[in-house]
Formats: C-alpha cells, structure tokens, sequence
C-alpha cells in the first residue's frame, strides 16, 4: 500500500505540533502550511491524501481553502478542525461536498485518530472503486473489440456463404439446362448429384431423390455400371433403358477433391 499523507492547515503553530505528534504514531507522511495560501502552493507540488484545515484563519478561512481545493483537487478527503460553534458555513460546505467531516477543538485523541484513519479509509476506496470502474470500461472496450470483430467475422463468413450458394444455385441450373443426364453417386450407393435429363431419362422408374441408395432408384443395368467403376475406374458402354438406348460414359471421382463416387453421363442415343 502507498504512504499515506496528511496535509495539516492552522496558523496556530502549537496547534500544528500537538497534530503532529499525536499522528505520526498511526505512520502517515505529515506536511504543514500555517495558512490557506501556503497550503495551495504546497499542493501544487506534492500530492495529499487527506486534508484537515483550521476554520478561523487570517485571509482565508479554512471552508473557503477546502472549497478551493475541491475544485483543483477533487480526491483529497478534506475535513475542518475548528473550536467555534459558527456551523452554518461549515454545514453548508458539507452539502456541497467541500467538507468531508467537521470536527471540533478541543479534540479527544483517540477519537480524533479514528475520524482520521476513517478518511484514509474512505480515500483509498474512492481510488479503489475508480480504478476497478477504469477496468471495468478497458474490460467493455476490449469486449466492444471482440464482438466488433466477431460480428466482421460473421459478415464475412455469411457473405462467402451466400457466394458459395450462388455458386451452387448457378451450377445447379447449368447442369439441369444440359441435353444430356449428369449422375453422381457415392461410394456409399447414395445419389448426391442428378440433373433434370437424368430425372426425365430415369424417371418411368420412379421418382429420384438425392439421399436415396442408388439400388433402391436406378435400373439394373445402372447399379451393374457402379459396380464395374469401382474395379474397372472410368469407361463408355451402352445400355438399354426402357425403349431408350443410352450411352453412358462413366468417371471416377477423387482426383481432384476428397470425393469419393462415381458420375455417370447418360446421352440418349441419336443425341451424342
């Protein structure tokens, strides 16, 4: 924990000494000035935690320090040690904030200890709860960061997205705006890719969906062909398909991506 320092205010320097003596013992750093004047400018050069000023003083009574202070240093604790019952100044400083305590002459030692070990309590967490507010506002601004570039992050990713399904969405009508049928089949039996010539060429058999087993939708004589691809890699052969002749030319799939299949391109005959 920093040294805590106390600045002591009175134009009565035996005032000042009694302070001092008594304080020291609770181990603050203590600073003197015999007036408001002479207190300003030491505060212009040192920095004090907690202040406690003489009300009757010549030129400046002690509200009238304390309030300046305020204003050119709003931390310090500042209380008013003073013998008089005049309070109405000293009142009207408190609710406005110039005066933290008001405390009377003559003092009771162990009373007047405790007041002042309370301000330095009351100081510290003042700077305690500012600085935790200080970290609280870094914390949101890094998490502003964070969530700002999160938000980029997912207005990229939704703008590739986007870009990708445009991509598919336009492959997809190419392929079904081709003369010829375009079939793709895992290595599992499942149709994942079938354009709508190979829906018109295959469809007396039923309807095909992709999802479904290649064995539960495809002619006979297509499931043979997949078998045969899978021994005998890419190759061209006819097959009759209801009263149609087809010729089919099938590819493996796998050499330019992680696709493991089959595509079958079926061209009706007399359309080749």
């Amino acid at each position: 924990m920093d040294e805590r320092t106390l600045l002591l205010v009175d134009d009565e320097e035996n005032i000042m000494s009694a302070l001092t003596r008594l304080l020291r013992r609770d181990g603050y750093k203590i600073f003197r000035a015999n007036g408001g004047a002479a207190g300003l400018e030491l505060l212009r050069e040192q920095e004090v935690d907690v202040i406690i000023s003489d009300q009757r003083m010549p030129e400046m009574t002690g509200v009238e320090f304390l309030s300046e202070v305020k204003e050119l240093y709003p931390d310090t604790v500042r209380m008013v040690l003073s013998g008089y019952t005049d309070l109405n100044s000293v009142t009207d400083a408190i609710n406005h904030g110039a005066v933290y305590k008001f405390l009377t002459k003559p003092w009771d030692d162990e009373l007047l200890r405790k007041n002042v070990a309370e301000a330095f309590e009351y100081f510290e967490l003042k700077q305690n709860n500012e600085c935790l507010a200080r970290e609280l506002q870094q914390a949101n601004e890094r998490l502003s960061e964070a969530n700002k570039g999160l938000e980029d992050q997912v207005t990229e990713v939704a703008g590739k997205a986007s870009s990708n399904l445009k991509v598919l969405q336009m492959g997809q009508e190419i392929l079904d705006n081709l003369p010829i049928g375009v079939m793709g089949i895992d290595d599992h039996d499942m149709l994942v890719v079938a354009n709508r010539k190979a829906q018109q060429l295959l469809g007396q058999h039923g309807p095909i969906m992709i999802g479904d087993l290649a064995e539960d939708v495809l002619p006979v004589a297509l499931t043979s062909l997949l078998a045969q691809a899978l021994d005998d890699g890419d190759g061209t052969c006819t097959a009759q398909i209801g009263d149609t002749t087809i010729q089919i030319l099938r590819s493996r799939l796998g050499q330019s991506s992680d696709g493991q299949g089959t595509v079958l391109v079926l061209v009706p005959e007399g359309e080749a």
